[in-house]
Order: structure tokens, then sequence, then C-alpha cells
């Protein structure tokens, strides 16, 4: 019984000290703090006490609290680049802009002509007191594994920073012009791991924010379908536009052979592309990479597997993955080259995100939690991936043109934004639990991967080929 009134003593007392924002804008206070009432049901009081889940609900009120104050009436703030964090924090160049729906900055033909002389892809995080793209908790499209809020994590300071290249100011992600470049054409696809669903429920939730009415985005396949077929599908209805995307871990096909015992056992073909029959879009976001570091795969670099990779009929006995890799990207280069029409869609391909395990991997105590600043010194940044290098040489012998989101050095300071522990509810929090170092919590760092995208179209265009 002490333990509950010590529950209630520590809320009134928050109470009395919370801003009275959180009466000025309702409507955003609800959008955030909702989603955490499941966390709190489904918790029971013999893991936590209900002193800790009222210290953890008093957090989520002033964090509802400090995030709505942050950007209800401001239009511009002051700018820290991450190595200032720890110093007295200046006024840098960096004006920010206040983030709400179909708001971003003029980007207008002086803005793109900055953009195509400049690298994107080489900046800084820097914190920024604007709305990020949509609520946390508030999108329905955000798998359970991503929505960190929804799973109880409390330090919010992650969604607060944004990407700053070097040379130039990127416009701010604008959904609505992005749907109406979208409007009546052949739609998105994003092709490849689950590092690109990551980053397709971004855009999804980005352009879902700009909507005024939200019902009438609607699920064209289901999330059953996409467990067994891999195949998720979203309209945009009063755009007439579709939003999939396609689950092709390796790009190439998982396949399954019977050996001379009769027993199937699988392979991977590196002469077949995976979902081989998706080809007419606007716009195809494709990537690979982190399964051809798995378990499944990687035991060290270099290193070779037997009987797993396929050509044709024949299985080879020994391969260097590097080769395997080699030959998967080159089969893809061949089939966009020969079934995609460079006149009509536009190709992007997402760099290697990456990781940030401490003392082990995934599946051997690899750890994240506790980290609430991005990565401040270069110089720490893990060395280039293997993978990148084979993938730029690829791109750049294709007949197609391919924009490549280089995202690997941007992902590389986050080390504060993957959900670690925070995983879905229903998985015990435990010591030695598997920590997810990999992905991005939602809302985070995928939002700045498709605002980088926006740029990319803006720099080529305003509109689509297939536009009216």
């Amino acid at each position: 019984m002490a333990s509950f009134k010590t529950m209630i003593s520590i809320l009134m007392q928050f109470s009395r000290t919370a801003p009275c924002l959180l009466w000025r804008s309702r409507t955003h206070f609800l959008h955030v703090l909702a989603p955490s009432f499941p966390f709190f049901l489904s918790t029971s009081f013999n893991q936590r006490s209900p002193t800790a889940l009222a210290l953890a609900l008093a957090a989520r009120l002033r964090f509802a609290a400090d995030y709505i104050a942050s950007f209800t009436s401001v239009s511009s703030s002051n700018t820290c680049i991450v190595s200032d964090v720890r110093s007295n924090c200046t006024l840098s160049s960096v004006t920010a802009v206040e983030r709400t729906p179909g708001n971003s900055l003029e980007d207008g033909n002086d803005v793109i002509k900055d953009l195509s002389s400049c690298d994107i892809f080489n900046g800084n995080w820097v914190l920024d007191d604007s709305r990020p793209a949509y609520i946390p908790g508030s999108c329905p499209y955000v798998d359970d594994s991503f929505n960190c809020f929804k799973n109880g994590r409390v330090d919010f300071s992650y969604v607060r920073y944004r990407w700053k290249p070097f040379d130039c100011q990127i416009p701010r992600f604008n959904g609505r012009k992005m749907l109406e470049m979208l409007r009546e054409g052949r739609g998105w696809f994003s092709w490849g791991d689950s590092l690109n669903r990551n980053m397709w429920e971004s855009l999804v939730c980005s352009l879902r924010e700009s909507l005024k009415d939200k019902r009438r985005l609607f699920e064209v396949s289901t999330r059953n379908e996409y467990r067994t077929q891999g195949f998720f599908s979203l309209r945009f209805q009063d755009y007439q536009c579709t939003i999939d995307f396609i689950k092709s871990p390796f790009l190439v096909q998982e396949w399954k052979i019977s050996d001379k015992s009769e027993i199937r056992r699988e392979t991977l073909r590196l002469d077949m592309i995976q979902g081989s029959k998706y080809s007419d879009a606007d716009i195809i976001v494709f990537n690979t990479g982190h399964w051809w570091t798995h378990k499944k795969l990687a035991k060290g670099i270099p290193f070779s597997l037997k009987n797993y990779f396929q050509e044709g009929s024949h299985v080879y006995d020994r391969m260097e993955v590097k080769e395997a890799f080699t030959k998967a990207l080159k089969t893809w280069a061949q089939w966009v080259d020969s079934n995609i029409d460079r006149k009509d869609t536009r190709v992007f391909f997402a760099g290697y995100s990456s990781s940030h395990f401490r003392k082990g991997q995934w599946d051997t105590g690899g750890n994240c939690h506790g980290e609430t600043e991005p990565i401040s010194n270069e110089t720490s940044l893990a060395p280039y991936p293997w993978m990148m290098s084979i993938l730029e040489s690829v791109i750049s012998e294709m007949k197609t043109p391919v924009f490549y989101l280089n995202i690997t050095k941007m992902t590389a300071y986050r080390k504060d934004g993957h959900p670690s522990i925070y995983r879905p509810l229903e998985i015990p929090r435990t010591p030695g639990m598997f920590q997810d170092c990999s992905h991005w919590c939602l809302p985070g760092v995928p939002d700045f991967w498709n605002e980088l995208l926006y740029a990319a179209l803006l720099i080529s265009g305003h509109d689509l080929p297939n536009n009216h």
C-alpha cells in the first residue's frame, strides 16, 4: 500500500510542476501520451514497482510538456552542432525552421541550385527544437519493433537531432509536395531488407502526417499478407497513388533444393532477382547489406560458405561472401538495366545503415542501451563497410542512372537512435536479452534518409516523368 501512496505522491508532485502548455495543446498532448497507456497496463507490478511506473509516467508527462513547448509557438531557434553539446551552445549558421505538416524550407531555384553542387551526405547532426516529422506514437504504420515510445523508452533526445550538410541547407521534407509528385502515377516501391522497411514506414508516416483526413490512407494488402508473401501496399486515396514495400533481404532469390537424400535445404540463387515482377513504378528504392553479415553468412571477412550459393542448377561447394555479394549485385544491376525504363522510373539505392553493438554482436550480448547522444568525433566512426565499395563499383558500370543514398556515415554517428532494449512488450526485459542496435526508433534517423531522398528529387527536377 505504501508503494501505491508513493506512486500517487510522485504524480501529484509532477502535476504541480508540469507546464500549463499541456492544456494549451491538448491534442498534441494526447497524441504523445496515449500510446504509453498500453505500456503501463501490460506491464505487471511484479516486473515494475508502482514507484518505477510512476517515475516512468512522470517522465512521459514531462516529455510531453517539453516536447509541445518546443514547437507550439517557436518559428526559429538556436541550433547547436553536436560537438558543441558539452560546451556552451552558440548560434550556428543554421536557422531552424518550425516543422509543421506541409511546411518546409522554400525549395525554389536558388535552393535547388545550391543542392546540386553540395554533398548532402557530408555533414553532422545538429540539435533542433523543431517538431519531428510526426508525433511519437501517433502513426499506426510503425512496426512495434521500431516504436520505441510505445515500448517504454522515456528519453527522447534522439528525436531532437536533424542532419545538416556542411555546405548547404536541405529543405524540410514536404509530404504534400511529395504526394503531388506521385499523384495519379505508378507509385513507389521500397525493395529490400528490414532497414529499408524502417525507411518505408518513416516515409508512410511522414506522408500521412501531411493529410488533412488521415482516414483516406488505406491498406491495399493486409499485414498478414506481408508476413506470408513479403509484400505490403498502402494507397493514398486522394492522390491515387500507392506506396509499396517488397521484402527481399538479399535482393536475389532465397531458394530451396533437395539433396541426394531428398532433404530440403536452403540456397541463395545469385542469378535470380527476388520480386522480379515489380518493375513499374515512378520511384524504386533498393537496399541490401545487413543479411550479408548475418550469422547465417558471417563468421568473419573474408569468409566462405559451403553449399549455399547457387547459380542455375549449380551449387557452389565453397564461395567467399564477397564474391557472392558481387555476383548478386551484378544480377540486380543487369535486371535493372533490362527491365526498368530510365525515362519513366527513378532508381535509388540506400547504402549500409550502421549498427552500434558494444561488447559483442546481436546474438552474443552486444548492447547499445543507455546511449543518449550521437558520436561527436568523426575519428570514432566505424570503418566504411566493404559492401559499399563493391556497390559503388557496380553502380558506376550501369546504364541506368542510380542515385546512391550514401547514409553510412550519417548513421555511424547515431549510436543513440536504436531501439536497444525497447523492443515489443511481449519480449521480456531480462539481463542478457537481445538488444536491437541495428534498426532505428521511429520517428528518428530514417526520417532524414527520406529528407535526403526528397532533396535528391528536387535536384533532379520537381516533377516525376509521368506527371501531368
